[in-house]
Order: structure tokens, then C-alpha cells, then sequence
């Protein structure tokens, strides 16, 4: 049985197996584990794709750039020192999100069990091909 919406997100936010809440569920930066040292989950059929940097460019841009537009100083100072004292801190915040945001997003697919069938580059079994009509 799958474990809830929120534990399998929460557990995926904080870098934890989805399925257990024990395991680590990255093995680098953005790296997945194939399984779950703790509980033998395969973790490497979910596939997240670009999903969760959508989400990351979304909530960055909705909390952070837009607010900066009312500010007087994006619009009178130099470009190259807005450029300066906006890009840094909102690079920094984009490469500390995407990771959380990448672990909700498989905590999700491990909750809604959406595993990836085939692996990429691999072909279709003739009877996986549908018609389009």
C-alpha cells in the first residue's frame, strides 16, 4: 500500500526514501538512489524529468522576481550591478529549492505509484504501440 499524499511529498522534501521515510533518496546533488538502502524500494523507476525545475523556475519567479519589480532599484540602478545583486541570490536560491522540490515531485509519483515502464532509449514491445485514432 502506498504510503499518504503528504508523508510520501514531506518524506521526498527532506531527501528521505518516499516509501519508508528511512533511506536517502539522493545519492549526489540531484542523483537518485536506485533503491532504498532501508527498505528495498526501487526508487530509480520514477522518473521526475522536467517537472520539478517547472515548478522550482515557478515558485522562484512568483516569490522572488516578481516582488523585485515594485523595487526603485532594478529600475535606476546600472544593469550590470542589478545583474550582480539579483542573479547571485537568486541562483543560490533556484540550486538550494530544485533538490526539495525534485523529492516532493517524486514523493508524488511514489504516492500515485507512476513508474516508468521502459527504460529510456529502449524500444517499444510492439504490443505497447497504440493507435493514434
Amino acid at each position: 500500500m502506498p504510503p499518504s499524499l503528504f508523508a510520501a511529498m514531506t518524506r521526498g522534501l527532506f531527501g528521505r526514501c518516499p516509501e519508508c521515510g528511512k533511506g536517502r533518496l539522493y545519492r549526489a546533488y540531484l542523483k537518485v538512489s536506485a533503491t532504498c538502502a532501508a527498505c528495498g524500494h526501487d526508487l530509480g523507476q520514477y522518473r521526475a524529468d522536467d517537472g520539478p525545475a517547472y515548478f522550482t523556475i515557478l515558485l522562484v519567479g512568483h516569490l522572488v522576481v516578481a516582488p523585485l519589480l515594485f523595487f526603485p532599484f532594478i529600475w535606476k540602478w546600472p544593469v550590470a550591478l542589478v545583474l550582480v545583486v539579483t542573479l547571485v541570490p537568486l541562483i543560490s536560491l533556484t540550486l538550494l529549492i530544485l533538490p526539495r522540490v525534485k523529492g516532493a515531485f517524486i514523493g508524488l509519483l511514489v504516492h500515485l505509484r507512476a513508474k516508468h515502464e521502459h527504460a529510456p532509449g529502449s524500444e517499444l514491445d510492439a504490443g505497447d504501440v497504440r493507435p493514434l485514432a
